[in-house]
């Protein structure tokens, strides 16, 4: 209990408080007008010239009371208390006070946990003065502060759906920005690292065969420019107003390309069975994406391998992708932590309901085994 009331105390102002704005103006003048007209309709009204010059006067602290909720709080509240205890009592009660119901709500709303304290106090205070000099209003004060009671409340409420709001607000935020470092990953970094193998092939063979380098300089340059052309998709799509061009998405027959007996790094062997056809294409994008990028981590990290085996089966409930190389795994650092890459594979098959491991096999090398659901629901 202790631990709670010290972190309302302590509890911040929400964010998000404005000032004041033109409707804030035409309350103000609102409430004054209010106030001034019951004071001349109402011949009851006992000591009406200092009663409505505060309920009027009072108005316009209507435009800081999301600024300053306190301070709104203490102008009006310990006015009416001044006010009481001038008259001994005698000042009428008038209908425009009603908006003063404005002011508790704004101070749960946007005030801190000490102004909401401080000011609950003050608020408390005006209701006793009222009750002590006044005892045969108990049963008014006591509906009252009902009312009070429900207004604070209701601040309450909106003041956390608020804050669960801006959470979800983040919670997005956080999510969009993984999706477009997995995106900027699986696709940039993949034409990136082909560029790096190419410069690395071509400075080993410069001398010895030029005709090769030549080869290899004509590879980083179409690879760099499908990195500038997706490059610039990208930037489009998440500027305003400028809609990204469509590309048809990836196919399982997309991952032959993939295949190849020449060149720098291991040769890749690729092989699909089952019954692929149906599968749902947020899946067959996913399966592209991964069988991608561990083929081109292989290539570019395995140590002393000669062949890449990428494999693709489905079963009616599933379908599975396993991609090993037979590098030397005992000259890798074993308390490497994983790359951005191995991330971004699992949480793209766990967006699908899948699973994805990497792990070292037992005779040597590497397996990325991901195993996703046909339909592509989420778990």
């Amino acid at each position: 209990m202790h631990g709670l009331l010290r972190s309302l105390w302590n509890e911040p102002r929400p964010p998000g408080a404005r000032g004041p704005t033109w409707w804030d103006g035409a309350l103000v003048v609102v409430c004054a007008l209010a106030a001034l007209t019951e004071g001349a309709l109402r011949p009851d009204l006992p000591w009406p010239v200092p009663t409505v010059a505060v309920v009027a006067g009072l108005a316009p602290a209507l435009l800081w009371r999301r600024t300053r909720p306190l301070l709104v709080v203490a102008a009006v509240f310990g006015s009416a208390i001044v006010l009481t205890l001038a008259t001994g009592g005698g000042a009428g009660q008038m209908y425009a006070t009603v908006y003063f119901l404005a002011l508790p709500y704004a101070l749960v709303r946007w005030g801190s946990g000490r102004e909401v304290a401080a000011g609950a106090a003050i608020v408390l205070l005006s209701s006793s003065v009222d009750l002590f000099l006044d005892a045969a209003q108990a049963a008014d004060l006591l509906g009252g502060a009902a009312v009070l009671f429900a207004t604070g409340a209701l601040g309450a409420a909106l003041r956390y759906r608020g804050r669960a709001r801006a959470r979800e607000i983040d919670r997005a935020r956080l999510l969009e920005r993984e999706d477009i470092a997995r995106e900027l990953h699986d696709t940039i970094a993949h034409h990136v690292s082909a560029m790096a193998i190419r410069a690395q092939a071509g400075q080993a063979v410069a001398r010895t065969r030029p005709e090769a380098a030549v080869e290899a300089l004509a590879v980083i340059e179409s690879e760099a420019s499908r990195a500038l052309g997706e490059m610039r998709t990208m930037v489009r799509a998440l500027r305003r107003g400028e809609p990204a061009e469509r590309a048809p998405s990836p196919h399982l027959g997309d991952l032959e390309e993939l295949a190849c007996r020449a060149g720098p790094g291991p040769a890749v062997e690729v092989e699909i069975s089952g019954a692929l056809h149906d599968l749902a294409p947020a899946v067959t994008a996913a399966l592209h994406r991964l069988a991608r990028e561990s083929v081109t981590n292989a290539r570019r990290h395995a140590r002393d391998a000669g062949l890449v085996r990428v494999r693709v089966d489905a079963d009616d409930a599933s379908v599975r992708l396993s991609v090993s190389d037979d590098g030397d795994t005992g000259r890798l650092r074993p308390a490497a932590p994983p790359g951005y890459g191995i991330i971004g594979m699992a949480e793209r098959a766990e967006l699908l309901g899948g699973t994805c491991e990497a792990a070292p096999n037992p005779d040597g090398g590497w397996t990325v085994t991901a195993v996703l659901p046909r339909s592509g629901a989420p778990a």
